[in-house]
Formats: structure tokens, C-alpha cells, sequence
């Protein structure tokens, strides 16, 4: 090869070495990060490329390319040195949340919930593999050359790869065929819980078995051990399982267990390191895999580790000695006193047991002492409260208990009805409603209490009522139910009303019969004569007086109506007559 061509690579070589210390850290806005860890700070920034939340980066193994794929539904391929974007494309029609390049670096499978080989190249899709059934989280290669050795290895055709998805407890294994007639995966691995972290060791001779480390969500660790040989029916258990908890002591005696956060093979393969306890402070530790046992319990005093480092912390933080004689003043209310134990109360604790000769105090007794009013604690006849009432109900619906169902539903209560009723889950509403209908079918007294539930029913839950399409048919039997009802109101109210005349007139008449008859004769009469005589001439005075005032009137009578007719001719015009006519009118 010319000079010029080889100058080119051992820059781009050195260009590399440089690239090692560089994390790329994608961001929700879109824009990718790169920071130094050489240095400890961010040497550059991407952006421009998407739009979008970055769910994936991945470094290219030979060259400074860098590639994302993000929720905008685009994969980029992007120039590191140059700090821009080389290539984009569509990745899926819903978002690309995962990547990976091949071990060749010629070709990236990209997942949203269906997996894309895409050649780095033409950029153009090579297969297709099904996926899973929500979006897939991780994905990578297993093998980097194909077990059947005979046939000449193109770079792809041949290898293994696996992929884990978002709440699905099944790992998935798929081989790249020569021909594109199968889709489906070829094995899976079964794990307790969704995978969040999975590393494997890369089978590079025939016969090397891949093992595969999956961290579960439930904060356990499996461990597989498998040689990738075709096709396999059932989904492959873990060889051992790995979890840590806390020692049973220092007070505390169940053990706690602690999540594993990580793990990822050394270069050996035949060790682990193990990140575990809390996120903001992992523990690191190396344990090796020379056991045969199936299932691990390793355990780790995490709250020692973690306390220490806390203690150290917090040195120059003096706290005052607290004597048994001194008066401690606690801010809060003036008057109100608060015990504040010492330090040396803390440590000792006091074993409740009573001397032989003590009899046990009530609970009663217990209660005044804490001054809790006793009568308030006891029910009175032991009825429930409106909360229980609603829960009550609820439990008489589904499991149709009539005897819960009638001590529930003939309470009189308006109050107690109405909290029950607005306490009760929504979905029992039409179960009570069904229920209520029924009973209105009855006797008489059980519907006149039905009602009263209907009412607070009807008030309470309309809205949601309202937004049920199926109501008419719900509610047909009750619809029916009551316009019957109202239909005999009229002549129901008319043969009340005159029910109650009868009853009024018969009640009259009975408390007039029960009367004794008052005796209406006189007891003593007195007459005198003078006054008799008195009284007839009074009385022709009188007569006389009358007559005068009757002839008087009727003269009054007269002139007001002859008044009354000249007014009226004037009105109408007839003021114009003869004076002969007007004499004799007069």
C-alpha cells in the first residue's frame, strides 16, 4: 500500500486509543454527551440528530463512529471527532430502544418490539426477526464464528444472539440463517422476574459452552451455562442462582435480603464481580464460580459497611452529654412536658414481666390510664360504623348473603344511608340498584325503606350513572316498577281524601253523641209591668221616627235619579230639546 494511505492509519489507530477513555451518555432531550473519564469532564456534545429521548448508544469497534437510536423512531450514525451527524435513518415505525453491532462491525441489529439486521453499509435491512410481544431492552451477540465450520464465513451467517424485553421473564436466542425462511427464535432462558442486567462470556471455539449472568428486577442473580447447538423446544432453566442477604443479629433476627444490582464476568470466566446493596452506594465484590450447587446465599452485612462510612462522615458533629439530673426544655407548647430519654435509658431495654403475686390489669384499666374515654371506644350494641356498612354491603352483593343484605338495607337512618351509599365503590352501584329492585317487588314496608336508598342512590352516583350506555336495559325493571307505582297515585290520593272526609264526618259524629244535652229551660224568670208599658211607647216613637227617615229617602231617591238622566242626555246630546218638553219633563 502508498504511504500516504498507511500515515492515515496509524492516525486513525491513535485516534482510537484516544476514544478509549470516552463515555457517550445519551439524554432525554436528545442530545448524546461525551465525557472524559481520563480527564473527568465533558469534552464535547452531540445534536441534531434527534428530537427525541435517546434510549441506546453504542460505540463502532474499529472506527470513532458512534451510533443512537431514540422515541423519534430514527437510528444515527454520528462522526465523533467531527461532532456531527454521518448518516440517519428509520429504524422501526415505533421507537428503537436497543442496538447492537456485530462482531465484525459490518452489520447492527436494532429492536423496538420487531429486531432489524441492518447492513452498516447500504443501510438497508438484511432480516427480520419477530420480537417480543412489548419493547425489547437488551440485545447481544453470543458467538462470533458459526459452529458449522465447513461453509465460509461471510461475517453474519451462522451466529447467535440474544434479546430480553420489558416484562418478559423469557431470555430469547436467534441464529442468523444463509436463507431467510426462519424468524423465530431458536431457545430461550427462563429467569423469577424481569431481566435489568444481563452479561455473557462469547463462545469463540465450537465446543465452548456461552455462560450468561441475568440481574432480575426481584434482585436475584442467574447464571446459565449452554453450548449453542440449534434448536431447542423448552425454554432452558438457570444452572444457579446467586442471593445475598443480611445476617439474622444485632437485635434484628430475620434476615433482610439485598438486592443485586449488577454483575458482569471477569476476564477469566470462571469469576464474577457482584454490584449490590444501594444504588447511591454500591458494594463491589468479586466471587468466584467453582461451585455445583444450584442455588447461592451469600451473606453480607451491608448495614456495617454502610454505617461505618456514615460515622466517619459525621465526626466533627459533637452531641452534649445528657446527665440524669439535668432538666432538658423541649420546644412546643408552654406547659406541655415531654420525656426525653438519656442516652444510657436507650441501651437498656426493659423485659415486660409481672411478679408472681400480680394479676393483670383490663384493658379498661389500660384505657383510663392512657385517659381515653372508655364509653367512646365501645360501640353502643355493637352496631357498625357508616365504613363498615359500605363494606358490608359491598359483601353482601357479591356473595348474595341475604342476612347481610337485610341488617344492612333496613336501617332508617337517612344519615347513616346517605355515608354508606357515598362510601361504596362505584362498581357495586348497579348490584345495589338490581338489588333494591327486587326488594321494591315486596311487601309494602320493605319498599317505603327501598327508597329512601334509591333517593340517596339516585343522588349520589347520577354522573356515573349517566355515563353508562347500557342504563335503559339496567334499569328497565325499576323504570316499570315505578310508573306503575305513580299510575295509581291519582285515584289512591283521591280515595284517601275521601276516606279521611269519612273517617272526619264518623269522628264528628261519635264525640256529638258522647255530649250530654244541656237543659234549656229557664231556672228563674222575673217580669215587671212598668217597664212593659215603657217599652211599647218606645217602641211607636221609634216606628214613627222610621216612617219620616223612609219618605226622606225615597225624595233623595228621586232627585239623584232625575240628576242621573240629565247628565246622561247631556252625554248623548239630547240638551237641546223644546222648553215645553223640558217643563213637563220636570
Amino acid at each position: 500500500q502508498d504511504g500516504p494511505q498507511r500515515k492515515k492509519r496509524r492516525s486513525e489507530a491513535a485516534e482510537v486509543e484516544q476514544q478509549a477513555d470516552i463515555l457517550a451518555v445519551g439524554t432525554a432531550v436528545g442530545s448524546i454527551l461525551l465525557y472524559s473519564t481520563a480527564k473527568g469532564e465533558l469534552q464535547s456534545k452531540l445534536e441534531g440528530g434527534h428530537d427525541n429521548r435517546v434510549n441506546c448508544v453504542r460505540w463502532h469497534p474499529d472506527n470513532c463512529c458512534l451510533y443512537s437510536c431514540s422515541e423519534d423512531k430514527h437510528i444515527v450514525e454520528w462522526n465523533t471527532q467531527t461532532c456531527k451527524v454521518k448518516c440517519k435513518w428509520k429504524g422501526d415505525n415505533s421507537s428503537v430502544t436497543c442496538l447492537c453491532i456485530s462482531p465484525d462491525g459490518k452489520m447492527l441489529l436494532s429492536a423496538g418490539r420487531t429486531i432489524k439486521l441492518w447492513d452498516l453499509e447500504t443501510k438497508e435491512v438484511y432480516r427480520h426477526f419477530t420480537g417480543h410481544a412489548t419493547s425489547v431492552s437488551s440485545l447481544m451477540f453470543t458467538t462470533v464464528k458459526p459452529m458449522n465450520e465447513s461453509k465460509p464465513f461471510d461475517g453474519i451467517t451462522g451466529l447467535y444472539f440474544l434479546s430480553g424485553a420489558i416484562h418478559d421473564r423469557l431470555l430469547s436466542v436467534w441464529y442468523i440463517r444463509s436463507d431467510r425462511k426462519e424468524k423465530n427464535a431458536v431457545m430461550s432462558f427462563t429467569v423469577t422476574d424481569e431481566p435489568t442486567f444481563i452479561d455473557l462470556t462469547v463462545s469463540e471455539v465450537k465446543e465452548e459452552p456461552v455462560k450468561l449472568a441475568v440481574v432480575c428486577r426481584d434482585g436475584q442473580l442467574h447464571l446459565f451455562e449452554h453450548i449453542l447447538n440449534g434448536y431447542c423446544k423448552k425454554p432452558l432453566t438457570s444452572n444457579c442462582t446467586i442471593q445475598i442477604a443480611t445476617p439474622g443479629t444485632d437485635g434484628d433476627s430475620t434476615p433482610k435480603p439485598v438486592p443485586i444490582l449488577a454483575a458482569t464476568f471477569c476476564a477469566d470466566k470462571q469469576s464474577l464481580l457482584l454490584v449490590y446493596g444501594n444504588t447511591l452506594q454500591p458494594i463491589i465484590e468479586k466471587v468466584s464460580l467453582n461451585t455445583t450447587e444450584s442455588h447461592m446465599c451469600l451473606i453480607r452485612d451491608v448495614q456495617k459497611v454502610l454505617s461505618l462510612k456514615t460515622d466517619v462522615a459525621l465526626t466533627k458533629v459533637k452531641t452534649p452529654v445528657v446527665g440524669s439530673d439535668t432538666k432538658v426544655l423541649v420546644p412546643g407548647i408552654p406547659g406541655h412536658s415531654a420525656a426525653v430519654k438519656t442516652p444510657s435509658a436507650g441501651k437498656e431495654k426493659k423485659k415486660n414481666k409481672r411478679k408472681p403475686g400480680e394479676t393483670e390489669e383490663s384493658i379498661e384499666e389500660r384505657l383510663g390510664a392512657l385517659d381515653i374515654d372508655v364509653t367512646k371506644v365501645k360501640t353502643p350494641g355493637g352496631l357498625p360504623q357508616t365504613d363498615s356498612f359500605a363494606v358490608l354491603l359491598v359483601q353482601g352483593l357479591e356473595s348474595n348473603d341475604a342476612e347481610i343484605l337485610n341488617r344492612v338495607l333496613n336501617t332508617r337512618k337517612e344519615n347513616v344511608i346517605k355515608n354508606t351509599v357515598a362510601r361504596m365503590p362505584i362498581h357495586a352501584v348497579i348490584p345495589l340498584l338490581h338489588e333494591l329492585t327486587k326488594r321494591l317487588q315486596g311487601n309494602p314496608y320493605s319498599a317505603s325503606l327501598m327508597v329512601r336508598w334509591l333517593k340517596s342512590v339516585f343522588t349520589l352516583h347520577a354522573s356515573y350513572l349517566s355515563t353508562l350506555p347500557d342504563l335503559i336495559p339496567q334499569l328497565g325493571m325499576l323504570y316499570q316498577l315505578m310508573e306503575s307505582r305513580v299510575k295509581t297515585l291519582q285515584k289512591l290520593s283521591r280515595l284517601h281524601g275521601r276516606l279521611f272526609i269519612l273517617v272526619t264526618q264518623v269522628a264528628a259524629s261519635e264525640t256529638v253523641q258522647d255530649v250530654t244535652e244541656v237543659n234549656q229551660t229557664a231556672k228563674l224568670v222575673y217580669e215587671d209591668g212598668s217597664s212593659e208599658e215603657e217599652g211599647s211607647d218606645d217602641e211607636m216613637i221609634a216606628d214613627k221616627d222610621s216612617d219620616e227617615n223612609w219618605d226622606e229617602d225615597e225624595e233623595k231617591e228621586e232627585q239623584s235619579d232625575e240628576q242621573d238622566m240629565t247628565v246622561e242626555k247631556e252625554i248623548n246630546g239630547d240638551s237641546d230639546l223644546e222648553p215645553e218638553n223640558e217643563s213637563e219633563e220636570e
